[in-house]
């Protein structure tokens, strides 16, 4: 999905000439974990804002760039690793880069949240069940062909869990008499770990995805 849209330039961006006072009305404003830091043209990094609150109001950014984090995404990033880049580095504003390294805007973390608690899959009614086979031994060939096998479709799968000998696959289908597709899996040497109904899912997921919002929402 193209996070394009979803990249913003509501905020005045410090650089290195701003004040470390500059750098704290804008926390004061927004409920941000980092601000990004520019000098001129190029982003330096992030500053966070535990460590602003503690450094010295009247110097200059620049003389803290050692406590800059330079993590950002590019603008033709997957949702799904911006996501996964918001939750790395326990921020909730993530800068943009383009393929030459300009600063393009910043995104929000509850606008990629929404972006997966709206997606098909956790919307479209269906079931959810997880399976485990071993590291070598499983394909996601193999599980959407046990699946469709049964009359219904994968609207989503990912693997939840793996060690060095197993993984475990959470997987979303459509409706199905259930019973019948867990014996499918296990004839094809898969134990079926766990399968909840899908509003049961969605509420849990939803809730897990409003704990991390408000984890990272510093």
């Amino acid at each position: 999905m193209n996070i394009q849209p979803y990249i913003l330039n509501e905020i005045k961006i410090p650089r290195f000439d701003s004040t470390v006072s500059d750098v704290l009305e804008i926390f004061n404003e927004f409920p941000y974990s980092h601000l990004p830091i520019m000098q001129e043209e190029t982003y330096m990094g992030c500053v966070p804002v535990a460590d602003a609150r503690v450094f010295e109001p009247e110097k200059k950014m620049e003389e803290y760039q050692y406590a800059l984090e330079g993590f950002f995404v590019r603008d033709t990033d997957n949702w799904i690793d911006v996501l996964h880049n918001f939750s790395k580095n326990d921020s909730n504003i993530m800068p943009v880069l383009n393929s030459q390294n300009k600063f393009l805007g910043y995104l929000e973390l509850q606008d990629i949240m929404n972006l997966f608690t709206e997606s098909p899959f956790l919307n479209n009614p269906g079931g959810i069940l997880v399976v485990e086979k071993g590291i070598k031994d499983y394909s996601f060939s193999e599980i959407c062909q046990i699946v469709e096998s049964n009359g219904t479709n994968v609207l989503g799968a990912f693997v939840s869990g793996s060690d060095n000998e197993r993984a475990q696959i959470t997987i979303k289908t459509g409706t199905t008499p259930f019973n019948a597709l867990f014996q499918t899996f296990r004839r094809y040497g898969y134990e079926v770990v766990s399968q909840n109904e899908e509003d049961s899912f969605s509420s849990n997921l939803q809730d897990r995805s409003r704990y991390l919002d408000k984890y990272l929402n510093i």
